[in-house]
């Protein structure tokens, strides 16, 4: 059984930072890529911030140069730090990862729970 558990959301004025982290737990066998994407009230689902499989980072072009995705590949954690947040960044931020589970036959991907980010104006 893999899991992936999002922590750090909250509410946060407008300016300020918050620090979002996601740790994959389970049998894996390897992690192809790992990011975050985000969801807004009565929008899609898009990406924000990832790790490809080559080992480079895409980031959505609103948040370059805010956001700052980081990684720990010994616990099997992405980061996600956000500064000079902004009220349009306000959605439920998922982290996502296409990985091989012990056992599996093929890459799948996994989502978090979902943690909340409201910037305040």
């Amino acid at each position: 059984q893999v899991q992936l558990v999002e922590s750090g959301g909250g509410l946060v004025q407008a300016g300020g930072s918050l620090r979002l982290s996601c740790a994959a737990s389970g049998s894996i066998i390897r992690i192809n890529s790992m990011g975050w994407y985000r969801q807004a009230p009565g929008k899609g689902r898009e990406l924000v911030a990832a790790f490809t499989s080559g080992g480079a980072t895409n980031y959505a072009d609103s948040v370059k140069g805010r956001f700052t995705i980081s990684r720990d590949n010994a616990k099997n954690t992405v980061y996600l730090q956000m500064n000079s947040l902004k009220p349009e960044d306000t959605a439920v931020y998922y982290c996502n990862a296409n990985l091989l589970r012990a056992g599996g036959l093929f890459n799948q991907n996994y989502w978090g729970q979902g943690t909340q980010v409201t910037v305040s104006s």
